[in-house]
């Protein structure tokens, strides 16, 4: 290995964490350094990913906007704080989009335009890796709060064949495909819904394809996944109305609005993004490492300050903002913090990121994502706050559920994610679901 290479790995000192969104349990394939191969003379050593982490903690800058988006209202009645704060739906893209970078980082190869053969080899395999590492928590959490979910069905008279089918499209994380039950129970794990499918997709019919692509290829990809996701976007506004509407008003076609937020295809176009980012660093050479780059601050700010637009007279709707503006910049931002991160003096906003604090509330976003919904309906649901509590909770109480979920998330994420034994017993059913469904994902006879 030349010593430009070795001294650009060495500095980097940073890795990916396929955390239980993404990665797969117990993959340990990712574990970064320089890997000698062979004591002889001549030989070339070999090496690995370097790891970010910086990555892994842009996940809580999503999550936690994003819990309290859906319970803002209760916590304060500032209709211009609610304005900005209700933007969960714009917000939410970067979680597809994080997910598509990782697996795209630790699926293909590094430098060369071609997917992880081996990771690659058993598709079905891959698959249920994937939504294994994610569905134990959906699994535990729904059966957990199951009985208070199917109870307020039956305050509201909701006959017991709706609320089977809500249980199985729940179970089966089906949800997404329906816009008139996206919602059900949990309302947040519409995005596991999406998620899912978009994973079915991924080991024939998108890493192989992303990973062939060159620099140019990929740019080309860029623009015309935006430019796709875009068109569905303006076709729901061209019928409903360009402009955000009236804060906590009820959106004018909520079935079309629930298509245009909740799609898996939406979805798979964004996590495709994702991949499509991440390559794009993959393939740098020498030259590309040699130009000047760009502070990621900036293309952070740029993300976040696009949700302001809501206090101005461009305050389009959340699906143009999450087009046009949001997730383009947010995967641009991802790229360039990427890029700093394997260069010798990473900017401030990167250490940060890939900090030992930011990477443990990272860790976090995933039970909060789960946790928020069930927690937050036990204080603020009105049919059940109010035979709980006598009414919902006050806005003083806010902050109290905030670090009510914090507190949860840290606790199901110590004794539960991170449980050797639900890892193992993970492993294991993917493995089982994989046997059975040999061939699946496969052109063969």
């Amino acid at each position: 290995m030349g010593g430009e290479d070795k001294k650009a790995v060495d500095a980097s000192q940073v890795r990916v964490m396929a955390s239980a969104w993404d990665g797969q349990p117990g993959d340990k394939s990712q574990q970064g350094a320089v890997q000698a191969a062979d004591a002889k003379p001549g030989t070339v050593a070999k090496v690995s990913k370097p790891r970010i982490d910086c990555v892994d903690g842009c996940r809580f800058a999503l999550v936690m906007p994003i819990v309290i988006a859906h319970f803002a209202r209760f916590g304060t009645k500032n209709k211009t704080l609610l304005k900005l704060l209700t933007q969960e739906n714009v917000l939410v893209g970067g979680f597809f989009v994080i997910s598509g970078y990782v697996s795209g980082y630790v699926s293909t190869k590094l430098g060369q335009r071609s997917a992880e053969e081996k990771k690659l080899a058993k598709p079905e395999l891959f698959f249920w890796q994937r939504v294994m590492a994610y569905y134990p928590l959906h699994f535990i959490v729904s059966t957990i709060f199951a009985p208070m979910f199917i109870q307020v069905e039956r305050w509201y008279n909701t006959p017991w064949t709706t609320t089977a089918f809500r249980a199985f499209l729940n179970y089966s994380l089906l949800q997404a495909w329906f816009p008139k039950e996206a919602e059900i129970w949990n309302q947040p794990t519409w995005f596991l819904s999406a998620l899912t499918f978009s994973n079915l997709m991924m080991p024939t019919m998108v890493l192989p394809r992303v990973a062939e692509l060159s620099k140019g290829g990929l740019k080309k990809l860029f623009y015309a996944l935006t430019a796709v996701s875009l068109l569905q976007k303006v076709a729901y506004s061209e019928t409903s109305r360009f402009h955000s509407r009236a804060v906590l008003a009820k959106p004018m076609y909520p079935l079309l609005w629930n298509l245009t937020r909740f799609h898996p295809f939406s979805a798979l176009m964004e996590m495709t993004m994702g991949i499509v980012a991440a390559r794009d660093v993959m393939l740098d050479g020498e030259e590309d490492k040699k130009k000047k780059r760009m502070n990621p601050i900036w293309l952070f700010l740029a993300s976040y300050a696009s949700l302001g637009l809501r206090l101005t007279q461009f305050d389009f709707n959340d699906a143009i903002i999450r087009g046009t503006l949001f997730v383009p910049l947010f995967t641009k931002f991802l790229t360039a913090m990427h890029r700093d991160a394997l260069s010798e003096s990473p900017a401030a906003i990167t250490r940060f990121f890939g900090s030992k604090l930011m990477s443990s509330l990272g860790a976090l976003a995933f039970p909060m994502f789960i946790l928020h919904g069930p927690i937050g309906q036990v204080f603020y649901k009105k049919s059940i706050a109010k035979r709980l509590w006598g009414k919902a909770m006050p806005t003083s109480f806010f902050p109290i559920y905030l670090m009510i979920v914090l507190a949860a998330s840290h606790l199901m994420n110590e004794t539960f994610v991170k449980s050797k034994k639900v890892q193992a017993l993970s492993a294991r059913l993917a493995q089982f679901l994989a046997d059975r469904t040999e061939g699946a994902l496969q052109d063969r006879d």
